[in-house]
Parts: C-alpha cells; structure tokens; sequence
C-alpha cells in the first residue's frame, strides 16, 4: 500500500501478533512551498537551547579559537520521532544591542582633506539572556517544516573574538556554523569548556537571509564555498565597504547617517566580552582601521578591497535570491546588483526582487518559501525555470511584483543625452549634440539641500538641465551613465549628481519614485584612478566619468527628466566652506541612460 499522505505518515509495525502504531510527521508541499504543518506550529512543543560552535580563528588576541554563540529552534519531533529537518539560518551582530542614538559619528563641517576632529567613541552595554539570541524567522519557517538557527557574529554578544566590519572573520564565522550542522564535530554546550554537542536533528542542508547587515553574512558565508549551504536569500545587504562609505574616490556617508565610517559601525556594534575590547580596540579599530580607511583622500586600497565580496565570490555556489529596494540611499541599490550580476556570469542559480521603495524590505514570502523549498527540501518545483527579475511597479503593491526575463530589462539599450545651457535658470537636456563651447558655472554651498535646489527655478548653487515634457512614459532599466568636463577654482571639490523627475510633488502623499531617479557622486581628483587622487589644476578642464545607481523606473507622460549637477549634497558628503566654484564644459558632458526601446521610445516620448 503506497501512503502519499506526508503530514502524519502512519507506520504499522506487528510484533508478536501485537499492533504498534507509530506517528512522524513530516513536512508538507504544496504548488512547489512548504505548507505549514498543525503537528509543527504549536511553540510550546518547540525545543529551544544554545551553545558554542568553534571557527578556525582566534581574533581577540587570548591564544584560543574563537567560538560562536549558536541558538536552535526546533519542533519536539526533532527529539522524539527523529525527525530531521533543514535549516534556516540568520546571523547578526545587532542581537545583543548596539550604541544606539550614542554620538559617534565624524563631524563633515571642514575643508577637503583636511585633519578631522577626533570624534566620540563609546562602549555598548550588552543586552540579551541566554538561551535565546534572536526570535527572528521562526513563526514563518518552523511551521512550515524548518529548524532556525541563530548565531551572533564575532566579539558580539557572548560570542567570542573581535568584530572587523567585512574581515575575513565575519564570513569564516558562519562557515563555521554550517560545518557544525553538516556534521562536523565544533559544537560546545559552553564557551570554554570540552562538552560537545551536535546537530543530529539537521539533514545537512541550510539557507541563510537577514536585511543589511544580517544581509550581508549570508553572502560572506556563501563566498567560503562552504559545503551544505545551498541557498542565500540577503536582502538590502552590503555587498562592499568601499561602496558603503565612499564614492568614486569621494568620501560619501550612507544615506541617514551623516558622518559615519567603518570605525563607527566597529563602536555601534562591539558587544561582546568587555575584558577582551581593549585589545579588539588596539588591534582593529585603532590600528587596522585608523591605518586603512583613509578619510583625507577617499581612494581605493588594499583595506577596502578585502571587505569587498566581489573580490572573494569564486568558490561560491549557494543558489542567489537577492532583494533591494531602488530607492535605498542607505545601502545602494549597486550592491546587491553586483552580486546579482557576477553570480549570474557565474553560473549560479539566480533571481533579482527589486521594489521601489527604501531600506529593507523582502520578497514575497511565496518567493522566499519557493527558494527554500527547492534547494532546502530538494522539491522539483521549477524555481530555476522562473523569470530572472521581479520588479515592483510603481504604484503597486510590494507582494504584486511584475516578472521580466532579467534586470536590466534585455530590451533596454543605451541613450545618449546632451546639454544644452540656461544657467543659473535650466538649460536643457536632448537627445542632439550641441558644439556651442557653452561653460556654465555653479558655487558650491550645502546649505541647500540637494531636493531645494532641484526645485528652485532660479539659483547660482546648481546646474539642472531639462527634456522636453514626456509625451509618453520613459521606461529606464539598468545603470545610467555619466561624464562631466569640469574645472574647479580649488584643488579639490566634491561632484554629485541627481536624475530627478519634474515638477517635484510635494506633500503626504508624495513618494520617493516621484522626484528622485537616480543619483550618484564623485571626487574628480579621482577621474584617472580610484586608487590615487592628483590635485586638480584650478582652472584646468578634466572628464570625471561614472555610473550612478542602477534603476528600473517608469518615468510617466507629463514629467521632465532632469539631471542636476552640484557639489557638495548637504545628506551625503563632507561640508566644506562655501565658496568652490564648478564649471561645466557643456560639449564635453554626456548623460546615457539604459532606456527600454532604445532612442526610438525616447524620440517618441519628446515629439
């Protein structure tokens, strides 16, 4: 008799003329997800305890490898019927508190390059009880037939050792822990004692996912090539620090966060053993970061270079659902399409969620739940046969993303956009190539914000340039593109750029996708090298050439696209003293935008 019913399999045994009947539950599929289970969803049968698993790294200086602190959340049939199951995994170094709201961040009110004012730095208290480190994750997975597992990721909480923000620790650590529940014997009922302990109850294969940085581990894990890990979902995750704090040579706070840098994230996050920071503070913040990150210039190093995930992605093979919101200035929307493009060249199986709103922010859990179930459970549902991209519409909800073959959109190509002048008023912004050996010249002054300026009809504090009032919907999907000839009265300026659509909306209602496009920022000492600035010759002209963030917006019929050309943006750069003078040769400037259609869709939407 075949029994295909998998909640409850019914097994009869016969011993000596006596009827045994045993129950085991097991997981449930339904249209290619994990159903919830009724035997699994009752929390007060779930078993829930802690230990230490050991990495293979000792990073607080005490002689000894460093050991996590693990948690586990699993249903009692794990226990009593031998059920084993696979794991969702999520680390984090937040779960044992931060230096919340503490004054900690740099102050950007000084010249470029300048020495910088020693900033405040603070101590976390730790928060927390043993055994529970985090209840993330496990009302949605637990139900449906998953164990959670949480961990806290080096010198937080009461796992040992030293955070290094994007060290070669912070992905060794979660490798660490999957080794652990695919069987290897690194598991410690205490911190630092020899009773051991393993994960009998898992099958062997984990998922990880988490927001920003709980984002970001599962991709460094994931770059270990470590066996069992099958599948990441990281969301919003910053994929290099380079990226996150500095800008084409420029230095560049994320978005809300004015005046932060590495260091700051090291103090926000450092929660672990108070008797272990002083050396943590020594060996890493102090010197490693006070030596690497380079805040009087901005380039690119070594430093940078190892806390950058592309950098390391060859042995990973964890199958990639990645999730980021295109309007994200916290953790910009290039970092997950990095990752997302260089996985795809790879090979590895791979899907983009994009939404149109800020940071955080998952996919469907129907989307989530097809990843786990196919390279966690091993169901044949088809996942790697769906489109590549999701892409939430504008006015759509973020459970009702639409399906495209890929992102960027593949029927996207590269329009040529060129300035024509109007300063200090608009000038405008056509699809024909002007040679008017027009200049136009902007002062710089933060105190106006970059959506002031963008509003302003009339001002000497940027340079915007206007197309024509769409007549139709301008769809751009990828990177947009831009180069600036410009020359500054000082040896060195900030460059920052806005695509904004026009008329800006104001009021309750108004949403980011309505003004804001794209933006990006530069340091034209940079324009030959982010790895070496040369001081610009006042006076003299120079091509600073760079992408801004990628995109996929529907810009509607009645708007003007717009590109603003400013200096320092009062929400992202250092703050120098008004003044800096930026003249843009109008010749040598060029916008180019992926538009879906091509110059055809545009010349159509400007008739």
């Amino acid at each position: 008799m075949k029994i295909t019913k998998l909640s409850a399999l019914l097994i009869l045994f016969v011993f000596g003329g006596s009827l045994t009947l045993l129950a085991q539950v097991k997981p449930i599929f339904e249209n290619g997800e994990a159903q919830i289970v009724p035997e699994l969803k009752d929390t007060a049968n779930w078993i829930r305890h802690d230990l230490w698993v050991e990495t293979e790294f000792d990073t607080d200086g005490d002689g000894k490898k460093d050991r996590m602190h693990v948690d586990v959340t699993r249903p009692k049939q794990t226990e009593t019927e031998g059920l084993k199951l696979p794991v969702i995994y999520a680390s984090s170094p937040y779960y044992a508190g931060t230096a919340g709201n503490a004054p900690i961040f740099w102050d950007v009110k000084h010249e470029l390059g300048a020495a910088e004012k020693p900033r405040n730095q603070v101590e976390v208290v730790r928060r927390g009880k043993r055994p529970i480190i985090s209840n993330d994750e496990i009302m949605t997975w637990v139900p449906r037939g998953y164990i959670v597992v949480h961990s806290s990721s080096p010198g937080t909480g009461l796992s040992q050792g030293s955070p290094t923000v994007g060290g070669d620790n912070e992905s060794l650590a979660p490798k660490a822990v999957i080794e652990w529940l695919t069987g290897k014997d690194n598991g410690y009922t205490t911190p630092d004692g020899n009773e051991k302990v393993k994960a009998f109850w898992s099958t062997g294969k984990v998922g990880m996912t988490g927001t920003s940085y709980n984002g970001t581990l599962p991709l460094a894990a994931a770059t270990t090539g470590v066996e069992g890990l099958e599948a990441i979902i990281p969301i919003a995750p910053n994929t290099s620090y380079y990226h996150y704090y500095r800008s084409n040579g420029l230095v560049r706070s994320p978005g809300g966060y004015l005046g932060e840098d590495i260091d700051v994230l090291y103090d926000f996050i450092h929660s672990g053993d108070e008797s272990k920071r002083p050396y943590n503070n020594k060996t890493v913040r102090d010197t490693e970061m006070a030596q690497g990150m380079d805040r009087a210039t901005g380039d690119y190093n070594d430093f940078w270079a190892g806390r950058d995930y592309l950098n390391d992605m060859g042995p990973m093979k964890a199958a990639l659902l990645m999730s980021h919101g295109f309007n994200d200035w916290n953790v910009m929307p290039e970092h997950s399409y990095r990752i997302y493009e260089a996985a795809r060249a790879k090979g590895i199986p791979s899907m983009i969620y994009y939404h149109q709103n800020g940071h955080g922010g998952p996919p469907p859990l129907a989307m989530m739940n097809r990843w786990f179930t196919r390279y966690l459970h091993g169901v044949e549902n088809g996942v790697e046969k769906d489109p590549r991209a999701y892409i939430v519409r504008e006015q759509d909800d973020r459970s009702k993303p639409t399906a495209y073959a890929d992102f960027p959109n593949p029927q996207a190509s590269d329009v040529s956009f060129f300035l024509k002048g109007g300063a200090p008023a608009a000038g405008s912004l056509g699809l024909e190539k002007s040679n008017s050996g027009v200049k136009e010249t902007l002062v710089d002054n933060y105190s106006f914000s970059g959506s002031s300026l963008a509003q302003a009809d009339y001002t000497e504090h940027r340079l915007i340039y206007l197309s024509p009032v769409l007549k139709e919907s301008v769809h751009i999907s990828g990177t947009a593109k831009i180069t600036v000839k410009l020359a500054s009265n000082k040896p060195a300026a900030n460059l920052s750029v806005w695509l904004v659509s026009l008329p800006w909306t104001e009021g309750r209602n108004a949403k980011i996708t309505d003004n804001i496009i794209t933006r990006g920022w530069a340091d034209p000492k940079n324009h030959a090298d982010i790895r070496k600035e040369e001081p610009m010759v006042p006076g003299k002209f120079y091509e600073v050439s760079f992408d801004l963030q990628p995109d996929d917006q529907i810009i509607p019929a009645g708007q003007q696209i717009g590109l603003m050309i400013f200096s320092s943006d009062s929400e992202f750069t250092i703050l120098p003293k008004p003044g800096t003078e930026l003249t843009v040769d109008l010749d040598g400037t060029v916008l180019t935008l992926p538009v879906v259609g091509g110059k055809a869709a545009v010349e159509k939407a400007v008739k």
